[in-house]
Protein backbone atom coordinates (compact mmCIF):
# COMPACT_ATOMS: atom_id res chain seq x y z
CA UNK A 1 0.00 0.00 0.00
CA UNK A 2 1.19 3.53 -0.83
CA UNK A 3 -0.76 6.24 0.92
CA UNK A 4 0.80 9.27 2.65
CA UNK A 5 -1.02 11.84 4.96
CA UNK A 6 0.13 15.45 5.31
CA UNK A 7 -0.71 18.35 6.79
CA UNK A 8 1.01 21.73 5.95
CA UNK A 9 1.73 25.19 5.53
CA UNK A 10 2.29 26.40 1.57
CA UNK A 11 5.79 27.58 0.92
CA UNK A 12 4.57 29.31 -2.07
CA UNK A 13 1.82 30.05 -4.39
CA UNK A 14 0.70 26.74 -6.57
CA UNK A 15 2.66 27.01 -10.04
CA UNK A 16 0.44 25.06 -12.24
CA UNK A 17 1.36 24.61 -16.13
CA UNK A 18 0.38 23.01 -19.07
CA UNK A 19 2.14 19.27 -19.98
CA UNK A 20 3.29 20.54 -23.48
CA UNK A 21 5.20 17.19 -24.74
CA UNK A 22 3.20 15.28 -27.33
CA UNK A 23 1.18 12.41 -26.46
CA UNK A 24 -1.82 11.77 -23.91
CA UNK A 25 -0.67 13.62 -21.37
CA UNK A 26 -0.20 16.91 -23.81
CA UNK A 27 -2.64 20.04 -22.62
CA UNK A 28 -3.10 18.26 -18.37
CA UNK A 29 -2.39 20.74 -16.24
CA UNK A 30 0.38 19.66 -13.75
CA UNK A 31 0.69 22.37 -10.71
CA UNK A 32 3.69 21.73 -8.09
CA UNK A 33 3.50 23.32 -4.59
CA UNK A 34 5.64 22.38 -1.64
CA UNK A 35 4.30 21.77 2.08
CA UNK A 36 6.48 22.85 5.51
CA UNK A 37 5.25 19.88 7.67
CA UNK A 38 6.65 20.71 11.26
CA UNK A 39 8.23 17.49 12.91
CA UNK A 40 6.70 16.22 16.34
CA UNK A 41 9.56 17.70 17.76
CA UNK A 42 11.88 20.83 18.78
CA UNK A 43 15.36 20.97 18.85
CA UNK A 44 16.67 23.66 21.22
CA UNK A 45 13.41 25.42 21.37
CA UNK A 46 13.32 25.81 17.62
CA UNK A 47 10.44 23.64 15.60
CA UNK A 48 11.96 21.83 12.97
CA UNK A 49 9.77 21.09 9.47
CA UNK A 50 10.02 19.22 6.43
CA UNK A 51 10.09 20.80 3.05
CA UNK A 52 7.90 17.82 0.83
CA UNK A 53 7.27 18.51 -2.98
CA UNK A 54 3.58 18.11 -3.92
CA UNK A 55 1.95 17.54 -7.33
CA UNK A 56 -1.45 17.46 -8.73
CA UNK A 57 -3.09 17.54 -12.40
CA UNK A 58 -6.17 17.96 -13.87
CA UNK A 59 -9.09 19.96 -12.10
CA UNK A 60 -7.37 19.70 -8.90
CA UNK A 61 -4.39 21.46 -9.84
CA UNK A 62 -6.82 24.38 -11.29
CA UNK A 63 -7.73 24.07 -7.65
CA UNK A 64 -4.84 24.70 -6.26
CA UNK A 65 -4.01 27.61 -7.78
CA UNK A 66 -7.46 29.43 -7.27
CA UNK A 67 -7.49 28.80 -3.82
CA UNK A 68 -4.70 27.87 -1.95
CA UNK A 69 -1.97 30.34 -1.14
CA UNK A 70 1.15 30.92 -0.02
CA UNK A 71 1.28 30.34 4.49
CA UNK A 72 -2.22 28.31 4.40
CA UNK A 73 -2.51 25.11 5.67
CA UNK A 74 -3.35 22.36 4.29
CA UNK A 75 -4.23 18.72 4.27
CA UNK A 76 -3.53 16.16 1.23
CA UNK A 77 -3.80 12.59 0.87
CA UNK A 78 -1.78 10.61 -1.96
CA UNK A 79 1.07 8.10 -3.04
CA UNK A 80 4.70 8.79 -2.77
CA UNK A 81 6.14 8.99 -6.10
CA UNK A 82 10.13 8.64 -6.49
CA UNK A 83 11.46 9.55 -10.32
CA UNK A 84 15.05 8.82 -11.53
CA UNK A 85 17.19 10.24 -14.01
CA UNK A 86 21.06 10.74 -14.82
CA UNK A 87 22.23 13.88 -13.92
CA UNK A 88 24.24 15.76 -16.39
CA UNK A 89 27.54 14.36 -14.53
CA UNK A 90 26.61 10.97 -15.51
CA UNK A 91 25.70 10.19 -11.91
CA UNK A 92 22.06 8.85 -10.47
CA UNK A 93 19.88 11.43 -9.66
CA UNK A 94 16.50 11.03 -7.23
CA UNK A 95 13.53 13.01 -6.91
CA UNK A 96 10.81 12.63 -4.96
CA UNK A 97 6.88 13.78 -4.28
CA UNK A 98 3.93 13.55 -3.27
CA UNK A 99 0.97 12.85 -6.28
CA UNK A 100 -2.28 13.67 -4.89
CA UNK A 101 -5.13 12.15 -4.20
CA UNK A 102 -7.37 14.42 -2.18
CA UNK A 103 -6.60 18.02 -1.24
CA UNK A 104 -8.48 19.87 1.66
CA UNK A 105 -7.91 23.23 3.38
CA UNK A 106 -7.00 22.85 7.03
CA UNK A 107 -7.85 26.14 9.26
CA UNK A 108 -10.67 28.15 9.40
CA UNK A 109 -11.35 31.32 7.47
CA UNK A 110 -9.23 34.77 8.80
CA UNK A 111 -11.09 37.08 10.31
CA UNK A 112 -8.83 40.72 9.79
Amino acid sequence: MNKIMLLGRLTKDVEVKKFSTDGEREGLLVGRYTLAVNRPYKRKGEQEADFINIVTFGKAAEFAEKYFKKGQQVAIAGRLQIKQFDGEDGKRQYFTEVVVEEQHFAEGKRID
